[in-house]
C-alpha cells in the first residue's frame, strides 16, 4: 500500500508498506483466480493478455526516421502488452523534458541540437568495478530486446511504447555493486549550451532520479537504448534512458550519463521541488491520488483522435510565429487549435454525459481530462500577446 501524507507525498514509510513487482507480477494469477467464478470468461480473456503477447510479440512497425536496431523478442514475463501501440508520431512529439522546455511540444522542437555521438556514461560509487561506458559499449552488453510496455505519466496520460534494450540488471552486474550499496541514482545531462530549459527554475539541475537496489535488479527495470526498432529520438531520452513499467514516467530518467550506487537514499529532482507530491518510490496506483488530481482513471494518447499530437505541432508553429514577431500568424494558428478544442467538446457533449448517471462516470472524466488539457495548452500559449486573458483562462480551467 502507497501511504501519503502532506507532508510525504507518494513517500512509503516502511519497506514492508512499497507495493513489490512480485504483487505487480502477480495480477495475472489474480485474475486467472477469479476467472473460476462468475463473469469468468472475461476475466479469463484479460489473465491471458501477457501468455498472449509473449506468444505473438510486437508488431512493431519500424517508422523509417532513425537508425535502425537488430532486437528480439523479450522472453521477460510481464514484457510484453497486447495493448495497441501508441503511434510513433505520438509518442515523439508529446513529450516531458524539461531541459528542453515545459511545453509538450518543446523536446521535439529544441532536442535536435543535442549530441548523442560520443556519449560515455559513468558508472561509480559503491561499486567494486567503476567504469565509462560509451554507446557501443552499452549496445554490446546484451542482446537488445523488443518490449512493450504501458507508461503512466503522474499527470493521468499513459502511451504504450515498443522499447528496445535489457534489463538494468546486466549492466548492475558488471560493475559489482559493494555489500553497502542499497540505492542507484541516475544523473542526466545538463548542457545550457543546447537545453534551454535549464535556465528555468522549475527543478535544480541536473535532473536526478534514483531506484532501490532490489528495484533496479528487478528483470522489467530496462536500460532502453531505443524504441519502434530503431534508436532513441532526441527527445525520447537518447541515446540511453531508463524505463521502469510499474512507476510513474517521472522515475525514468532520460538521456543519462552518470549512474552512480550509494548507501543513501538520493534526493532526487522532483521529490525535492515537491517533496508533499512527488515521493522517491512513486509506483502507479490508481487507488491513490495525486494532491491536486485524481490517478483512477488516464487518457491514452493518440485515442483523442490525435488531438495531442495536434496541439504539440500547433506549439512548434506559434513558437516560431511569436520567435519572428508574427503575432498574426500566432494569433492564427491559436484560434485553430481552439476551433479544434471546442470541436471535440461539441462532439463528445460532456454535458449529456453528466446527466447519464453512473455508468457513464468514466467517459465523463476522460472527455473532460482531454478538454482542460487543451484549454490549459491554449491559455500557454495566449500569455505572450493577452497574459491577462491567459491569466484568467488558467485559472478557470485549473492551469
Amino acid at each position: 500500500m502507497i501511504i501519503r501524507s502532506n507532508q510525504q507525498g507518494f513517500m512509503h514509510p516502511v519497506p514492508s508498506e512499497i507495493t513489490s513487482q512480485q504483487a505487480y507480477l502477480k495480477r495475472r494469477q489474480w485474475m486467472q483466480g477469479l476467472a473460476v467464478g462468475a463473469g469468468g470468461a472475461v476475466l479469463a480473456t484479460w489473465a491471458a493478455r501477457d501468455a498472449m503477447a509473449q506468444a505473438s510479440g510486437p508488431n512493431v512497425v519500424r517508422p523509417g526516421k532513425l537508425a535502425p536496431l537488430s532486437t528480439r523478442p523479450s522472453g521477460v514475463p510481464g514484457a510484453q502488452t497486447v495493448e495497441k501501440v501508441t503511434e510513433y508520431r505520438d509518442a515523439s512529439s508529446y513529450n516531458n523534458f524539461y531541459e528542453f522546455g515545459t511545453d509538450k511540444s518543446d523536446p521535439a522542437a529544441k532536442a535536435g541540437r543535442m549530441k548523442v555521438r560520443p556519449w560515455t556514461v559513468t558508472v561509480d560509487g559503491l561499486v567494486h568495478k567503476p567504469r565509462t561506458f560509451d554507446v557501443d559499449d552499452l549496445l554490446r552488453l546484451s542482446a537488445l530486446e523488443e518490449r512493450v510496455y504501458r507508461m503512466r505519466c503522474v499527470e493521468g496520460w499513459s502511451m504504450v511504447i515498443p522499447w528496445v534494450g535489457y534489463s538494468l540488471a546486466h549492466l548492475i552486474r558488471e560493475v559489482e555493486p559493494m555489500g553497502s550499496a542499497r540505492y542507484v541514482e541516475f544523473e542526466t545531462l545538463a548542457d545550457r549550451e543546447v537545453m534551454p530549459g535549464l535556465r528555468s527554475s522549475v527543478l535544480l539541475w541536473p535532473y536526478l532520479e534514483g531506484l532501490r537496489l532490489d528495484e533496479a535488479r528487478h528483470p522489467l527495470a530496462m536500460l532502453a537504448l531505443g524504441m519502434y526498432g530503431e534508436v532513441l529520438p532526441n527527445q525520447n531520452g537518447a541515446p540511453l534512458r531508463l524505463v521502469v513499467p510499474w512507476k510513474y514516467g517521472f522515475k525514468s530518467g532520460k538521456s543519462i550519463v552518470r549512474i552512480r550506487f550509494t548507501d543513501k537514499e538520493p534526493k532526487t529532482s522532483w521529490n525535492v521541488a515537491a517533496p508533499q507530491e512527488y515521493g522517491f518510490y512513486s509506483n502507479v496506483n490508481p487507488d491513490v491520488p495525486h494532491p491536486r488530481w485524481s490517478q483512477a482513471t488516464e487518457r491514452r494518447i493518440g485515442d483523442d483522435g490525435g488531438l495531442f499530437a495536434k496541439a504539440a505541432a500547433d506549439g512548434a508553429e506559434i513558437a516560431a510565429a511569436y520567435e519572428d514577431c508574427d503575432f498574426a500568424r500566432a494569433m492564427r494558428a491559436i484560434m485553430l487549435a481552439a476551433d479544434r478544442a471546442n470541436a471535440y467538446v461539441d462532439a463528445e457533449q460532456p454535458w449529456k454525459l453528466a446527466k447519464a448517471g453512473p455508468e457513464a462516470a468514466e467517459k465523463l472524466q476522460q472527455v473532460a481530462s482531454v478538454a482542460l488539457n487543451l484549454f490549459r495548452q491554449l491559455a500557454v500559449y495566449l500569455a505572450p500577446v493577452l497574459p491577462q486573458l491567459a491569466e484568467q483562462a488558467g485559472d478557470l480551467v485549473g492551469g
